[in-house]
Parts: structure tokens; sequence; C-alpha cells
């Protein structure tokens, strides 16, 4: 088989693999938000901070094979570069620049819409809330808040671990997989159990 077919193989198949990921909206692997319940998800092979994008996510390698070909094919062209051992070098080269844009446009994306939501979950401490589901002593319960306008739920403990009644007020003191509260006024009262 000669190097031009190896080529538009890796060409081809890439560019397929890569629309048809694009496509089935695939792009970034598995990630995701758990709706309502103030969790946090996300899956991926990623050694980085990064959610689940890295150089050896699918959508990548796709991408490096892709550019390996359509590389490999105009390198070919060229009497200097025509031998295989320099266009195949040369090809590698600018694959790995290519996947590494891609992998890097990626991150950036994907930190841009994952910071601003936990940035903003951050900034809760010391807002009020209102028991939604009442919490009992040691266990969580659920509260509702309103922030820039939305109202959203997350699960709750009370600081010391006392009970606190269905619609009392309560003050975000931290957050995480699930929120800390104190009781906010005097009028409101924890269940005595």
């Amino acid at each position: 088989m000669s190097v031009f077919l190896v080529y538009l193989f890796c060409l081809v198949v890439g560019f397929i693999f890569v629309l048809g990921s694009a496509l089935m909206g695939q792009l970034g692997g598995d990630h995701g938000h758990v709706g309502g319940s103030g969790g946090h998800a996300e899956a991926g092979a990623d050694g980085s901070d990064a959610p689940g994008v890295s150089f050896f996510s699918p959508i990548v390698m796709a991408a490096f094979v892709t550019a390996f070909g359509a590389f490999g094919l105009t390198l070919s062209q060229f009497e200097m570069t025509k031998p295989p051992a320099i266009s195949a070098f040369l090809s590698a080269v600018g694959a790995l620049i290519v996947s590494g844009l891609l992998v890097t446009v990626l991150r950036q994306l994907f930190h841009a819409t994952d910071s601003s939501s936990e940035s903003q979950v951050g900034t809760l401490v010391g807002h009020t809330a209102t028991v939604i589901t009442p919490i009992p002593e040691g266990a969580v319960g659920e509260i509702a808040y309103v922030q820039s306008g939305t109202r959203y739920t997350a699960p709750a403990r009370e600081e010391s671990g006392k009970a606190v009644t269905n619609g009392s007020q309560v003050k975000i003191t931290r957050t995480g997989s699930q929120f800390f509260v104190t009781l906010d006024t005097p009028t409101s009262n924890p269940k005595n159990t």
C-alpha cells in the first residue's frame, strides 16, 4: 500500500469519526450537572482540573489522525518532503500541534462554562435561604435560595446538627456537595426531637 493511501485513509477515517462525534454531541465526553440537587458530576479521562478533555479522549485522538492524514497528503506532494520518513515525521508534528490547540480550546470553553456556575455558588455564604424539606437532627434536608433572580435548591445540614423545620429562614454558612446553614432569625425555631 502506498504512503499516499495511508494518509488518505487516516484523513477519511479520522474525519468521519470527528464529524460523527460532533453530530452526536460527544465533543467533551460525558459531562453534566445533576439538576435540582445542587450536585455536580463529571466524567472523562483527564488528569488535569479541566472537565473531561485530555489528549487521550477519542475526539482528540481522531483529530490527530485526521490532521496526520491531511498533513501527510499535503507534504507528500512536494519533492523536498515526499520521502515517507520526512512526511510522516512532519505530519506527526503538525497533528500534535492541531491536537494541542483543540485540547486548549475545549478546556477553555468548558472551564468558562463550569467556573461561572461554581463561582456563583461560592458567593452564597451569608445569603438567606428557606428550608423546603425539614432538616432532621444530624441529617440532611433541603433549602431553596434565590440568586440572580433564579430559584435554586440544594441539600443542606444545620451547622451544629440541630433539626430545622420546614419554612424556616436560614443563613448559608458553607457550600460544597451539600450546604451548611444556621438559623437566620430568632423567630425560626428548630424542631425539638
